[in-house]
């Protein structure tokens, strides 16, 4: 009799050990994760590579909300979302401080790329700095009659990542984009860039969209690869402190995949075979 109960003892204590080493390293119990990202990574086709493998190797399901940025980390504040996979570093990094974020790693990067009509009647083309092409654009509006607008600039206007890095590249301009040549759509990228298409308009996009887009398009890419045109992106375990209900443990296992050898290498080889390059880059550190 006292052997067995010094067994049970053994038992209940070993279990006590494993559980203070960190539950973290355990499968997530709850199979369903609720990922926010952005609609660049849905566009370009990005997770119907990621999310299908990641599925495969540990057995949980992805409910995919595919919004913009700002929207996705409104769901982490709001503990509606598990998991973020964002592009705005100065709100990722304010949204990490306040609280709502557990974990953020570094994933991937891209880049924008100001695009437009080939003829370019505003001059854009080339420009040192995406903040000196939208310069050039202002500059043209500014001779033109505000009732006639061929090629206006078209913006996304929807607190996404991309409308976050316009508006600062014309603060850096020093210009307050408003009127007749200023267009929103409240849009995604994808749709954005179509609009913009049928005005022969200019818009910035992230580069893996328009490449899946551009053969449908006429749209070419003017401006490109300045310092002000980079576009990280970060992944974001929401905070089961704030909010005990968020699958944490399946968040930390998508972020684990992401940032894997084995994500990493989706990630970097994703778009080789069909645009000729790679899409993103992976970022992710040891």
């Amino acid at each position: 009799m006292k052997r067995i109960i010094l067994v049970l003892l053994a038992i209940v204590l070993a279990a006590a050990v494993m559980a203070i080493a960190g539950c973290s390293t355990q499968p997530a119990a709850n199979k369903t994760i609720i990922l926010a990202t952005t609609t660049s990574t849905k566009d370009t086709g990005l997770l119907d590579e990621l999310l299908p493998a990641f599925t495969k190797k540990t057995g949980i399901t992805v409910k995919l909300v595919a919004v913009g940025t700002g929207e996705a980390l409104k769901m982490g504040e709001r503990g509606d979302a598990d998991v973020l996979l964002v592009h705005a570093r100065a709100s990722e990094d304010e949204f990490m401080a306040a609280g709502f974020g557990k974990v953020r790693k570094d994933v991937m990067h891209n880049d924008f790329v100001l695009i437009g009509p080939a003829d370019d009647p505003t001059g854009a083309k080339g420009a040192a700095s995406a903040a000196v092409a939208f310069e050039k654009i202002m500059s043209y509006w500014s001779f033109q009659s505000l009732m006639l607008v061929p090629h206006p600039f078209v913006s996304r206007g929807d607190d996404s990542g991309t409308y976050k890095k316009e508006l600062k590249i014309w603060e850096q301009a020093g210009i307050k984009p408003e009127g007749n040549w200023y267009a929103i759509t409240g849009q995604g990228m994808a749709q954005t860039i179509i609009i913009a298409n049928e005005k022969q308009g200019y818009t910035l996009a992230d580069r893996g969209t328009y490449l899946v887009l551009k053969d449908n398009i006429d749209l070419v890419v003017l401006t490109e690869k300045s310092k002000d045109l980079l576009n990280p992106y970060g992944v974001i375990a929401v905070n089961p402190d704030k909010f005990p209900k968020v699958n944490y443990d399946g968040a930390m296992e998508f972020i684990d995949f992401l940032t894997s050898a084995e994500g990493q290498k989706l990630i970097g080889e994703f778009g080789k075979d069909e645009f000729g390059q790679a899409l993103f880059v992976p970022d992710a550190k040891d």
